[in-house]
């Protein structure tokens, strides 16, 4: 198939990458010509482990290309994908979707006749209606279909899940019918449903709210263990092991049951404001979101406290060494990082800080102004009062605490991902304090 991907950011750079892995000829777009001219030259925007050699092959093989012309790279098409930005709006919360909508437009006039535009921009639901109707009022001869086929990716494991999905969802009209849209997305798809994954076919609306229900939920999942970590505190339990019990009911499941500073990162802030803004919209209450969302609010704030706690009741003065700066690891995202709150916290209360994570201090830095960045953990350890794990890099792992301890003005630590056992921390001669474990 040939097919074109509009956006070369996380969503239209990776799935631009494994579309063309399974052989399909793939154009990526994007109007900003340094980011082709980097891409082109085999430069990786973002980080993603894998995707550099990924492209790299793909490009060499002749099955990728890139470009800033839309209409050269959409003229003969079999789809067209959407993949730019949907950031939440200033002020409501609602998902901007000027960009969807101008690509639509745009696509549209350019498009051979037929072809299929595929929504894979996180939107809410209605938005492939009102694609639609852009493209009928545009070019109202031509036989162009709208489908929805939302993506899954989670950054750092983002070409795993697209080559080994739970399943693929694609909203179409009248699914089962066997219209245009759905025969191209099952051909598109077809190295998949070889393999007996899953491939869902449902109305476009059903698509959109799908990618949204499932995200909400794994927000929920993360608040609720944050919640029973507060609890375990409070009784003297063990939230990991609490998560462990909970997770072994095959109903529940083990993942997203990691107790730490609150979720972050380009979808679940945004896309549980997004759904809100949707279901008031519509009349329905979805108290349960709406309480993950305040719940990870405070939770990013309390952070900053439970670091002055360990130092005493102060950080006036003290230097203050962080361990992870991106939302999670194997990822520069900063977008709603837990670290956006904790760090200016303690600046505001008096501290210095000095921060090391191994991808993310180049987006981080304009972020956090007056954040000294260290070459590496033990450059941040060195005379620092106390030290923070944000980010559970692996290289933050295994660190020689004997080392750690003779490079720090004081033996304080705080991990609020429970890196640690709190055993070894203690025998080591370690203040240490961690999440939900007493």
């Amino acid at each position: 198939m040939r097919l074109t991907m509009i956006g070369t950011g996380y969503v239209g750079l990776v799935s631009g990458a494994c579309f063309a892995e399974f052989g399909h000829q793939v154009v990526c777009v994007d109007k900003n010509p340094d980011i082709v001219a980097r891409l082109d030259a085999g430069e990786i925007p973002i980080y993603e482990p894998g995707l550099d050699t990924l492209v790299a092959r793909n490009v060499e093989a002749g099955r990728l290309s890139f470009t800033t012309d839309l209409a050269a790279g959409v003229a003969d098409a079999d789809a067209v994908f959407i993949a730019v930005g949907t950031p939440s709006r200033r002020g409501d919360g609602h998902a901007d979707l000027s960009f969807v909508y101008a690509a639509a437009e745009e696509i549209a006039l350019a498009a051979p006749d037929p072809c299929v535009i595929v929504n894979k921009s996180t939107v809410p639901v209605g938005t492939g209606a009102e694609v639609e109707q852009i493209v009928r009022k545009a070019v109202p001869g031509k036989a162009i279909s709208v489908a929805s086929n939302p993506e899954f990716l989670r950054e750092g494991s983002a070409i795993e899940d697209f080559m080994h999905p739970d399943r693929v969802v694609c909203g179409v009209e009248n699914p089962g019918s066997g219209g245009h849209a759905e025969a191209v997305l099952r051909s598109i798809y077809r190295p998949l449903s070889l393999r007996d994954i899953k491939i869902q076919f449902a109305e476009r609306e059903t698509a959109e709210v799908i990618k949204y229900a499932a995200n909400a939920f794994l927000a929920v999942k993360i608040s609720y263990i944050n919640e029973m970590a507060d609890l375990c505190e409070k009784v003297g339990a063990n939230v990991q092991e609490v998560a462990r019990g909970i997770g072994l009911d095959n109903r529940i499941g083990p993942k997203f049951l990691h107790p730490g500073p609150g979720y972050g990162g380009s979808c679940f802030p945004k896309d549980t404001l997004a759904l809100l803004r949707t279901s008031e919209e519509a009349g329905a209450t979805l108290k349960i979101v709406e309480a993950t969302v305040a719940v990870n609010i405070a939770r990013k704030q309390a952070m900053a406290d439970r670091v002055v706690a360990a130092c005493g009741g102060s950080v006036d003065g003290k230097r203050i060494a962080i361990l992870g700066l991106a939302f999670k690891p194997n990822t520069d995202d900063m977008r709603d990082a837990p670290s956006l709150d904790i760090l200016p916290a303690l600046q505001k209360a008096g501290a210095h800080i000095i921060a090391h994570d191994p991808a993310a201090m180049s987006a981080a830095a304009p972020l956090l102004p007056e954040v000294e960045m260290a070459d590496g953990a033990y450059a941040a350890l060195d005379g620092a009062d106390a030290a923070v794990l944000i980010t559970e890099w692996n290289e933050y792992r295994a660190l020689d605490l004997d080392r750690m301890k003779a490079a720090m003005a004081a033996p304080v630590f705080v991990d609020l991902r429970n890196v640690y056992p709190p055993a070894d921390m203690r025998a080591a001669g370690f203040s240490y304090s961690s999440i939900g474990r007493g």
